[in-house]
């Protein structure tokens, strides 16, 4: 096996029309150094038109990815390695990331320059330049939404690389498309990877093949510059996002014994209304209904009930914050969540009655102990308390993203249509009968219609902003 004293081989990370053709050429060049093409493009091993790759058949690599790593590992006084972008096989990502042996290189350009490359290389059919006479013309066309994609997909698989190697403590070697050109770079690249002969001129087989300015390669200039302008390219527009992330919460899901739904619930929202609805649609008592499951028991779950179908529902962010301060930081009862509730009123000044609300506690009492309670949430959420993000007022969209791990639910429905939609979709289910939903249990002592103002909806607007985004929620009506 062959190896330097950091790394048993390397991967390019780059894309299309970002130089990597030129740089695994001047790679090459070293003695030490052998890099493989795309060697997990899904279409072919290597380079097109190859049957295989160090006698590894793409066959032979579909079934198992990780031994043409194992050859590349092996291969005698060389370092190898090979070219890898987003859309190659996935399974092999996470193979390299957390490998610290595996020599990371980045190459990056600019994502404009790269898709005009890309369009004028699809339109002549000329995707390397060797000899300038040979040199074929056209303009691209820019399209503003194929480009916006281009754009999302580079910087997701950007973001990736980024996050994964940032979590498990190791560096990459970033090279800008203008920095192939540098022979210090590439020499110093080199060094980084363990080889000491140095080049004293960079491969000059491979030319630029559009060198011209971007907008002149373009036959609609005006439409790159408008489409430039609308994107954000700094993310200023942004909501920031320091909520943990959340798992899929499998156990609190609950299932139809005969009707085949699966309802996985939002904590805060009108849990117990839904599974009393579907309990009475399947004839039995809620605490009958199969619930407390771990993963393996929802596959089985879905693999005995096919056709099944799976939902869930979003309660108003302002109606959802309000119902969880009654129940859970308001009342004193069993339901309360009484150490939360002390530091509430202790550390952030909320006006909480100490045995909870009583004949004394007005109407006027209730609304500022509630902002207060708004205001927490706006800090909680942003990660600047030492409270807990509970489940019941962590962000909808979050807890939704968590669902996705196991399986999004096929419905996402609002609160104010559940007297039409679930007992539409249980008769879709086949259900001998439906029922009609339970109307939501008050909030005590004062509902929110009585509090409810312009200003309660501004602020809750700003705590939720992901969530009024994300569903379009519009201002509550009572």
């Amino acid at each position: 096996m062959s190896s330097s004293e950091n790394f048993d081989y390397f991967v390019v990370f780059a894309e299309m029309r970002t130089g990597s053709n030129f740089l695994e050429a001047n790679l090459n060049a070293y003695d030490g150094l052998s890099c493989h093409g795309e060697a997990f493009n899904p279409h072919f091993i290597g380079y097109p038109n190859r049957s295989d790759l160090l006698g590894v058949s793409q066959s032979m690599r579909e079934t198992d990815p990780a031994r043409l790593i194992d050859v590349i590992k092996s291969e005698p006084s060389v370092l190898g390695g090979f070219r890898y972008f987003h859309d190659h096989d996935p399974r092999v990502l996470d193979l390299m990331l957390e490998d610290p042996r595996c020599a990371k290189i980045i190459l990056t350009r600019n994502p404009l320059d790269s898709y005009v490359s890309r369009k004028i290389a699809q339109a002549t059919g000329q995707w390397k330049l060797t000899n300038v006479k040979r040199r074929k013309e056209a303009k691209a066309e820019f399209d503003p939404t194929e480009f916006a994609f281009h754009v999302t997909a580079l910087q997701e698989f950007q973001v990736t690389l980024l996050n994964r190697l940032q979590s498990s403590g190791q560096t990459a070697f970033y090279i800008a498309y203008e920095d192939l050109q540098n022979l210090g770079v590439m020499n110093g690249l080199a060094r980084w990877l363990g080889v000491t002969q140095q080049l004293e001129a960079l491969d000059e087989t491979l030319k630029p093949q559009n060198p011209a300015p971007v907008l002149s390669k373009v036959s609609n200039p005006e439409m790159v510059q408008q489409a430039l302008m609308s994107m954000d390219s700094f993310n200023l527009t942004r909501t920031p996002n320091f909520e943990p992330r959340r798992g899929p919460a499998v156990p609190s899901y609950v299932a139809g014994r005969q009707v085949p739904m699966l309802y996985l619930p939002i904590r805060g929202g009108p849990e117990a209304e839904v599974v009393q609805w579907m309990a009475t649609v399947e004839k039995s008592e809620p605490d009958q209904l199969p619930t407390g499951m771990n993963q393996k028991q929802l596959r089985e779950w879905k693999r005995s009930h096919a056709g099944f179908r799976s939902f869930t529902v979003l309660r108003h962010p302002l109606a959802r914050a309000h119902a969880v301060f009654c129940r859970r930081i308001l009342s004193t009862g069993e339901s309360s969540y009484g150490p939360i509730r002390n530091t509430l009123r202790r550390q952030f000044k909320l006006d909480l009655p100490a045995d909870g609300p009583g004949a004394g506690y007005s109407q006027s009492r209730h609304r500022e102990a509630f902002v207060g309670f708004l205001t927490f949430l706006k800090a909680n959420l942003a990660g600047q308390t030492s409270v807990r993000v509970d489940p019941e007022w962590a962000s909808q969209s979050q807890i939704l993203a968590g669902f996705a791990e196991v399986g999004s639910p096929d419905l996402v429905l609002r609160e104010t249509e559940l007297a039409t939609e679930l007992p539409a979709l249980a008769r879709r289910l086949g259900a001998q009968s439906t029922a009609p939903v339970p109307q939501t249990v008050p909030d005590m002592p004062y509902g929110l219609e009585a509090i409810y103002d312009a200003e309660l909806e501004k602020l809750a607007a700003s705590v939720y902003q992901r969530d009024y985004l994300a569903f379009g929620f519009e201002a509550w009506k009572p």
